[in-house]
């Protein structure tokens, strides 16, 4: 039986937003929803947790340096550049960069407006 290793707090993790576009206007229904597209980076070592959930928050991601491992389900999965994964409602999860270099992705979510 695997045993899930607890998610500790974020730290190493620098975010910065790079566009958003307000839904409301573009697609009915969709108003204080937006759309957000982050850099994130991770440091080696660093973690962006604590476990979270995309319910009511769904994504994609895309890897562009290093290698991110994603832990959900208690299943710990590696993704290098060139790759990614989605995020929808049944998704809870934390990330974690276990390497010697910075890691990079690309985040791009629906949001309730700030």
């Amino acid at each position: 039986m695997s045993r899930q290793k607890p998610a500790p707090e974020t730290r190493g993790v620098t975010v910065e937003l790079l566009a958003t576009v307000d839904l409301g206007p573009e697609i009915e229904g969709m108003a204080g929803r937006e759309l957000r597209m982050r850099l994130v980076t991770i440091e080696p070592g660093g973690v962006f947790g604590p476990v979270h959930s995309h319910k009511g928050r769904p994504g994609a991601v895309y890897v562009l340096q290093g290698t991110i491992t994603d832990h959900r389900n208690g299943i710990a999965k590696d993704y290098g550049p060139g790759l990614g994964w989605p995020e929808d409602r049944n998704t809870t999860h934390w990330l974690e960069n276990r390497g010697t270099v910075s890691a990079m992705e690309i985040s791009v979510d629906i949001v309730k407006d700030a």
